[in-house]
């Protein structure tokens, strides 16, 4: 923090677990709240000097930190690969291309975007809306700091960073990258610690002013709550359960390989996952088969990475048996172990049929590679199903005709629709509806959340 590695006031450290070998890979520093203390002073005494620089100087200092991403594309993905259990490919392509579009986005972004506007006889100002206190999830873990940090430092705010216990070590990586790029000291800060205690007090310090979480919606929903007690900004991106429907007419095999491939990416560990499959009566049997082919291609250890730790591991496999329970049909995978694999945080990938949309499997977030399928009737009924969750995360609509694809996607409760296999992009606003969140991350949208704005008059 304030420019220079710091050990934790309290001298205590956390280790960080290899999900395959479940070995430890390292410890950090396990901060407390005199430690975040230290970071938002650090912070807070960075905030003016930056706020005053030159859009287009804190533009070149992201565009050099996206350049430092690019040429440690190896390590990134390794670190990643090793903490969180990535398959090296899924690290490479993802957890480190992801994040260094993302950043380069900002960079861009930072020397474009319009700070001021004449609006009648005012002049109207956009500026940064302070100290940020940004909590990231472990994830995509990566990806998920540079979504935050990234459009916090272009609109001028100073960050203290918590990231998840589980996956710390890319967020050493990042902060050694950020201070190679020139960022003065202050500007970012890294505390590393327990979620409840780092966390906690990160999030209700009185000097920060906008805390952004990624995370469970119940944690997202304390958070929201204290930041409105203290009339401080807020931004959330929780849970979801998001919907696959595929329309009468759609090319059914594609949509169903590719929702499969959309849920067991990151071993199920998505929040936007299309964790729910619709299918019309008519095609439903064929679809399930389909389905079941499709996840026999995930082998866990080698296409399919572990789950981050055991209580994650544990988690999964109760979701799995609670299906059975309720009455769900197993096509593929189960709760036990994956033959021959003792070590490791390994969930088999599970698809369920015969599922009911008032199930546990079909309305909580499960975040582990467990699809499940859904029979609807006609149109009306799959838009029932598809918005009939607390959540409004993301989607999917799959259809012969793009319009009526289109049209059935407008009518969902969600933040993100893909239409017919439409590929992620970075510019677009991400976030949810309902319990999903609150506010949107990336692109102009994303840069907006930390700024305010002030008019004066003439």
């Amino acid at each position: 923090m304030g420019g220079q590695w710091r050990p934790a006031a309290g001298g205590d450290r956390i280790d960080v677990i290899d999900p395959v070998t479940e070995q430890v890979l390292g410890q950090v520093a396990a901060g407390d709240a005199r430690d975040v203390d230290s970071a938002v002073g650090a912070a807070r005494a960075a905030l003016p000097g930056w706020a005053a620089t030159d859009p287009v100087e804190r533009a070149a200092v992201l565009a050099a930190a996206r350049d430092l991403m690019v040429a440690g594309r190896g390590g990134i993905a390794a670190t990643v690969g090793a903490e969180l259990g990535a398959p090296p490919a899924f690290a490479a392509a993802v957890h480190a291309d992801l994040p260094i579009a993302v950043m380069g986005s900002f960079a861009a972004l930072a020397a474009e975007h319009p700070f001021e506007e004449r609006v009648g006889n005012s002049r109207v100002f956009q500026e940064p809306v302070g100290v940020v206190g940004a909590i990231t999830p472990w994830n995509y873990p990566l990806h998920q700091i540079v979504a935050k940090v990234a459009p916090a430092l272009a609109a001028g705010c100073t960050v203290v960073l918590k990231p998840a216990e589980d996956t710390p070590l890319v967020a050493q990586l990042f902060a050694a990258i950020l201070d190679e790029a020139g960022l003065p000291a202050g500007v970012f800060n890294l505390v590393t610690g327990l979620g409840p205690v780092a966390g906690q007090a990160l999030a209700g310090h009185p000097d920060v002013d906008l805390v952004s979480f990624t995370g469970s919606t119940a944690v997202g929903r304390r958070i929201g709550a204290a930041a409105g007690g203290a009339v401080k900004r807020v931004a959330l991106e929780l849970g979801g359960k998001s919907a696959n429907v595929i329309l009468p007419g759609a090319d059914l095999a594609r949509a169903v390989n590719v929702g499969v491939a959309n849920v067991f990416a990151n071993s199920g560990q998505t929040c936007s996952a299309w964790t729910r499959m619709l299918i019309d009566a008519e095609r439903y049997d064929e679809a399930v088969e389909i389905a079941a082919a499709a996840a026999a291609k995930y082998v866990p250890g080698e296409r399919l990475g572990p789950v981050v730790n055991a209580r994650q591991r544990e988690r999964v496999r109760g979701y799995i048996r609670q299906g059975v329970a309720e009455g769900a049909r197993i096509v593929a995978g189960g709760p036990e172990a994956p033959e021959g694999m003792a070590t490791g945080y390994f969930v088999r990938p599970t698809v369920f049929a015969d599922v009911r949309p008032e199930m546990t499997i079909a309305q909580e977030e499960i975040f582990g590679p467990v699809v499940v399928l859904i029979r609807y009737e006609d149109e009306e009924d799959a838009l029932r199903i598809a918005n009939g969750t607390v959540y409004g995360l993301a989607g999917a609509v799959w259809g012969a005709d793009e319009d009526a694809a289109v049209a059935f996607a407008r009518r969902m409760d969600t933040g993100q629709v893909d239409i017919n296999g439409g590929r992620f992009n970075p510019k677009a606003p991400f976030g949810g509806y309902k319990q999903s969140g609150v506010g949107r991350e990336l692109g102009a949208h994303g840069l907006a959340e930390y700024l305010q704005t002030k008019s004066l008059q003439f």
